[in-house]
């Protein structure tokens, strides 16, 4: 059996006037996340943990920042674009395990919606897809709410 570990990482700022969308789900918060798409951290780390571990480089050279054409973009959008790629070079995606840290919003009742979301996303399973929330203990950036920061590790396997 061929498998493959890829490891993914993101961060992006709070900012005012944006909606807050973390693993495919919108939360209900009064600040969201800066970036060019609609800066879905958790989806970020985990298209970068796919493309990793299938050698076809990180998102930015998928979707970059300076095209037009992924200005607000739907990162739901880019994670499908991504578990393609992922089969058009011949693998599956065995298992998630994400990491979440933020110090607000709670993420723990909203972690099954999200799960469930990126399976169906990525059809997969839902079990296939571990999403843990932690904080920073009030140290760094996210300790004092200045962003959220995801991590992901992705086994694949080839087909």
């Amino acid at each position: 059996m061929n498998i493959r570990v890829g490891f993914g990482y993101d961060m992006h700022r709070f900012a005012e006037k944006r909606e807050l969308w973390i693993g495919g789900v919108q939360l209900d918060h009064h600040r969201g996340l800066l970036g060019h798409s609609d800066a879905d951290v958790l989806i970020h780390a985990i298209c970068d943990a796919m493309l990793g571990a299938a050698n076809l480089r990180d998102i930015g050279y998928h979707f970059p920042d300076t095209s037009p054409d992924y200005q607000g973009a739907d990162s739901k959008i880019l994670l499908k674009k991504c578990v393609s790629l992922l089969c058009d070079k011949g693998y599956r995606i065995g298992n998630i395990d994400t990491t979440v840290c933020t110090e607000q919003p709670k993420l723990n009742p909203h972690i099954p919606a999200m799960q469930q979301k990126l399976a169906d996303i990525m059809e997969l399973d839902r079990d296939a897809i571990s999403i843990k929330a932690t904080t920073s203990e009030k140290m760094g950036f996210v300790g004092r709410e200045e962003g959220i920061t995801a991590y992901a590790v992705v086994l694949i396997e080839k087909i």
